[in-house]
């Protein structure tokens, strides 16, 4: 499944977001985006549409917008997902419910596999249904470092097997629907993201404000590793995946894993705050119940693909990452 690595064509690697890979000449013009008004999404879009590219933003309910299209995530209406992705370029899928968002009932996990898995081959099989001449030529799939379950000490990149557990699982499954797409061949790259760092938004939006009010400390030990990267970092990278010629897995994380220790010491020295308070492992798997295992597991990834192709970071350790979230604008 994977082509040879090489650099986004006529890109900049690790420029930013605004003047990224996708403002190359060979890069898409035309691109169908889905989970558009999440973090990511709706910060992609923005990047795309300051370099003058079309974006058409898929939504499950009647479109209310010029640049809104109508698609069916449970893939029962594969004709409408179709239709909306005739004509374009390329696709980035990101759609999918908020890992941390809620207690993993066993009704939030079939959530959670269900926006995944669901969606993504709703995507895939609608793409294998359209005529070569009207088929996107590239799809950005989300996936998560999760992949890897928990690597301990150990550094792991894209040749590394999957792990064990319920994301591990997860995300192995939501890959695989992604095989008509390939299979009528679509180039097909999987983006394994990271611990995004990001003010407002995502995981790490939620600690800014604790720590802010000087309420931050480790999780567990504060040994886990986290493989984090900034927000304009993977809104880069993911450009790079949409003009560049990496397909298969890739890792969406920085070059630098740091230790959850380490990470709470760089965010009370960027933000001037004590760190002093620690939550006990016990107390996280109390509250969070089965996805504790997961916040205080270790995950220590490395993007050698990226790294290989010629992408270069503008913000490569944590500390560098948490200044670019204060400065970007909310």
């Amino acid at each position: 499944m994977d082509t040879p690595d090489s650099p986004a064509p006529g890109s900049s690697p690790g420029s930013s977001p605004d003047s990224a890979a996708g403002s190359s000449p060979g890069g898409p013009g035309r691109v169908a985006v889905t989970g558009a008004s999440g973090l990511i999404g709706s910060a992609l879009v923005t990047a795309l549409r300051a370099d003058g590219h079309e974006v058409v933003r898929l939504v499950r309910r009647p479109p209310r917008a010029d640049d809104e299209a109508e698609w069916d995530p449970s893939g029962r209406r594969q004709e409408l997902t179709a239709g909306a992705l005739k004509s374009c370029d390329a696709v980035v899928h990101l759609a999918g419910a908020g890992v941390a968002e809620h207690r993993w009932t066993e009704r939030y996990k079939r959530e959670l596999r269900d926006s995944r898995v669901l969606g993504t081959a709703a995507i895939a099989a609608a793409l294998a249904s359209l005529p070569d001449s009207a088929r996107p030529r590239t799809l950005v799939c989300g996936s998560a470092v999760g992949y890897y379950g928990d690597t301990g000490e150990t550094p792991v990149d894209e040749d590394a097997p999957a792990g064990t557990g319920f994301l591990a699982d997860l995300c192995q499954e939501w890959e695989a629907a992604a095989a008509p797409a390939t299979d009528a061949g679509v180039r097909t790259a999987f983006a394994r993201t990271g611990l995004v760092v990001a003010r407002s938004g995502g995981a790490w939006g939620r600690l800014f404000p604790i720590f802010r009010a000087g309420l931050g400390g480790r999780l567990g030990n504060g040994r886990q590793y986290w493989s984090v990267i900034s927000l304009d970092d993977h809104i880069a990278a993911l450009r790079f995946l949409l003009d560049g010629g990496l397909s298969g897995p890739v890792n969406l994380t920085g070059p630098e894993p740091v230790t959850n220790r380490a990470a709470t010491r760089a965010m009370g020295s960027v933000l001037h705050r004590p760190t002093v308070f620690a939550v006990p492992a016990p107390l996280l798997r109390l509250v969070l119940g089965e996805f504790a295992e997961d916040v205080l597991g270790s995950q220590r990834v490395l993007p050698s693909r990226l790294l290989a192709a010629g992408f270069s970071f503008a913000h490569p350790t944590v500390e560098d990452a948490l200044r670019a979230a204060l400065a970007r604008p909310r």
